[in-house]
């Protein structure tokens, strides 16, 4: 081969190589930008699905429950600053009538003050106990009358769903006819009625919901205890709302609520 063959040669090959390169370069933007649409279709997020009313209801409850606890917390904890001032002020006392400089109608009257601030953590403390069960049954309540307000159920009507009873009682009813079906359950089952809110409660005024001549019991419409409450009420013409539901993830919202339902003020 002659030297011209050779140049000739070496300069065809070092053409096909840059053109190689140039095609490889060329390939790259459209390789990495199939790439970014590759992983964009991939990071699309989903399509939320729209929130169901059980949902709303357990996220209201927790919400309404952690509130409500948090007034109580502050409640407390200034109660519980009232007794200690209030046993701070009876050991001072204790001294003076020791030294015969106030009356035993003072030191009584030291004594309870400390009896009553202590009954007020108590009192709290049993509202504390009870806010699940209270908040439960008023959010079940306001939602059942969103439901039923929509139905004209006659007097003396009975409205059942897999959820709720309702009947519309043409009686006469307050809440200070409460002891006819206290007297009632006691003389039937040998126990009190498991009244977990009787009237108005603070839950009912946070919401301002007439619940002045309404009551919420504690049993389930289906048991025999329910069944018989609820055989009462029927038969003396008493409205009533029976819940078989609960709250989701939450404390139980089966419950018997005696009285019209709870409308807002």
């Amino acid at each position: 081969m002659t030297r011209y063959d050779r140049t000739t040669l070496v300069s065809c090959l070092q053409f096909l190589c840059g053109a190689l390169v140039l095609c490889l370069l060329a390939g790259l933007p459209e390789t990495a930008s199939g790439q970014k649409r590759s992983t964009a279709a991939k990071q699309k997020p989903k399509p939320t699905k729209p929130v169901d009313e059980l949902t709303k209801l357990r996220e209201e409850f927790v919400q309404a429950a952690n509130e409500y606890k948090a007034s109580l917390e502050k409640l407390r904890a200034s109660y519980e600053k009232s007794i200690v001032r209030a046993e701070e002020e009876l050991v001072n006392s204790n001294s003076l009538f020791a030294a015969g400089l106030i009356s035993k109608n003072q030191l009584d009257a030291d004594h309870l003050k400390v009896a009553k601030a202590k009954d007020k953590v108590v009192e709290v403390n049993q509202r504390f106990a009870s806010a699940d069960t209270q908040i439960a049954h008023t959010l079940l309540e306001a939602d059942a009358e969103k439901k039923m307000a929509k139905i004209r159920i006659p007097r003396g009507g009975l409205v059942q769903t897999a959820t709720l009873i309702r009947f519309n009682g043409g009686g006469a009813w307050a809440i200070s006819d409460a002891w006819k079906v206290q007297r009632f359950f006691q003389d039937s089952f040998k126990r009190p009625l498991p009244v977990s809110v009787f009237g108005q409660g603070a839950i009912h005024d946070q919401w301002r919901l007439d619940h002045r001549n309404s009551m919420d019991i504690s049993l389930h419409p289906d048991g025999p205890e329910g069944q018989a409450l609820i055989g009462f009420l029927r038969m003396n013409g008493i409205p009533f709302l029976a819940f078989r539901q609960a709250i989701p993830g939450g404390a139980t919202g089966a419950h018997i609520h005696i009285g019209r339902p709870s409308h807002k003020f």
